[in-house]
């Protein structure tokens, strides 16, 4: 049900998108502001060179014109829809182009301040689209949707896409408010947005917007570390700039609105990947690449996912609270999924992986939407810091009231007299309080106790030891359900 009689962009985008979810205003006016930074670029990266005078794109935005680059202004049309009541540039008619010359339209006496190429349409009083920030991009090589929404309760949310449908609905109820406002101007603002058909955009467009998200957080980061500096002053500077930043933690919420801000992107890459695997006149090459890409893009989501619930549990007390939510569950469904996955992750790495059951697996206790998403991220992150050519060993065996699981590596030797010895660990540097990086692989995983919490989460726990010529051994308690401890205690 919607809010009015037309439905709001964030409505329309939390019908085709379930990931949205709100959040503190900051965070979701922080995730806004970097993803426009990164449609400014990539529009400067996209459009070709010419003339100053001609069209390359369409912006309708809300509640101010978005983009200041001479490049971009001079290229696109921009058309701002304001919620103000008496604002008179909002009874301005809506100028094609090349409806009128630059000098005269510069010249016209109720638009002096309104820059070639921009008009200001008008929103009405109850219309809740007044409440949301906004950008649609048209271009002949993307479309794309950003909407920031303040709700009621004062949360925020921040979502966006790139697909055509999506985008295309957007359009939809605009167009029907430009109908309500100013119905002689429709058709022609209809007419210049049908200039840009909704084709799917092309995946390198899609993974450069990813790569200027990334590039735009790394920046965000670094003026973090500079206004946060050493000291007391620098401290209370660092408060002030980010107030929702916990004074313990202050990596915590970089951290969410990294995992947030690289898995969007990845979904809208693999949704666009999944629908082309749907076609059937593509080859069997093509199909075979695409479905490489999706098995990254799940990947990779998924250890955002596994970095984002990791920062939650810092940010508040959840550790506890979260074990409310523990199920009995079948171990063997989970693991008859997750096998061929962690198979994959160590043939990648030249590494071989044997998993050993025993003959029947009790039932145990934890969280399921979380378990496999924890054993999948430790065994990824396992297998990343062992050299090529060693052997894993994943046993599952029942310990009284527990199951355990353990992980140890098995290194080859070339003489079979000499015992076989792990080598040089790998080196790891921490990042902040949740995070390690191995500057070999340029691997960033979760540290040692952050990953404990995630075990405490989903009922667990996890033990990690250092052994002469095995390396480090990972050991996994799970409590089993209480039917499953008596019939333990029964066979004793």
């Amino acid at each position: 049900m919607y809010e009015w009689i037309l439905p709001s962009l964030s409505e329309i985008l939390a019908e085709n998108q379930s990931s949205v979810a709100e959040c503190s205003p900051a965070k979701a006016e922080r995730q806004w502001r970097v993803s426009l930074a990164a449609t400014e670029h990539l529009l400067s990266n996209t459009l070709a060179g010419g003339s100053r005078n001609v069209t390359q794109g369409l912006v309708l935005a809300a509640p101010a014109p978005l983009f200041s680059q001479p490049k971009l202004t001079q290229s696109l049309q921009t058309v701002t829809f304001t919620a103000k009541p008496f604002n008179p540039l909002a009874l301005m008619p809506f100028q094609m182009p090349d409806a009128m010359p630059t000098a005269d339209y510069a010249n016209a006496s109720v638009n002096e301040e309104i820059a070639p190429h921009e008009s200001v349409l008008p929103l009405l009083p109850a219309d809740p689209l007044g409440a949301e920030q906004f950008c649609l991009v048209f271009t002949d090589k993307f479309r794309l949707v950003l909407v920031l929404a303040t709700h009621k309760n004062g949360k925020k949310t921040f979502s966006f896409s790139f697909e055509p449908e999506v985008v295309q609905q957007a359009w939809r109820s605009l167009g029907a408010r430009v109908m309500l406002a100013n119905p002689e101007f429709f058709a022609r603002l209809d007419a210049l947005v049908q200039q840009y058909s909704p084709v799917a955009p092309d995946c390198r467009v899609v993974l450069e917007f990813s790569q200027l998200l990334l590039q735009e957080l790394t920046e965000v980061e670094e003026t973090r570390d500079s206004l946060l500096g050493t000291g007391e002053e620098a401290l209370e500077q660092g408060s002030r700039v980010f107030p929702n930043a916990q004074s313990s933690n202050p990596d915590v919420e970089l951290l969410q609105a990294f995992a947030h801000e690289v898995r969007t992107p990845l979904t809208t890459i693999r949704t666009m990947t999944r629908l082309l695997l749907k076609r059937r006149d593509l080859d069997a090459s093509v199909i075979n690449r695409l479905k490489i890409i999706d098995h990254e893009c799940t990947e990779q989501i998924d250890r955002m996912e596994l970095l984002f619930k990791a920062a939650e549990l810092e940010t508040t007390a959840s550790v506890k609270s979260s074990k409310t939510q523990l199920t009995p569950m079948s171990l063997d469904q989970v693991l008859q999924q997750s096998i061929p996955r962690w198979e994959q992750a160590a043939h990648r790495r030249n590494l071989t992986l044997n998993v050993i059951l025993p003959q029947q697996l009790p039932t145990v206790v934890s969280n399921p939407t979380m378990l496999d998403q924890v054993l999948s991220g430790l065994i990824e992150n396992f297998t990343r810091s062992l050299p090529a050519g060693s052997h894993i060993q994943v046993q599952v065996i029942p310990a009284g009231d527990q199951l355990k699981l353990q992980l140890s590596p098995q290194f080859r030797c070339k003489d079979s007299n000499k015992a076989a010895t792990p080598g040089t660990p790998p080196i790891r540097k921490a990042l902040g309080q949740l995070l390690m990086f191995q500057p070999e692989t340029g691997t960033i995983s979760l540290n040692i106790a952050a990953t404990k919490h995630l075990f405490q989460a989903i009922g667990g726990k996890l033990i990690v030891r250092q052994r002469p010529h095995y390396g480090e051994v990972l050991t996994i308690f799970l409590p089993l359900e209480v039917s499953n401890k008596h019939k333990s205690g029964t066979k004793s």
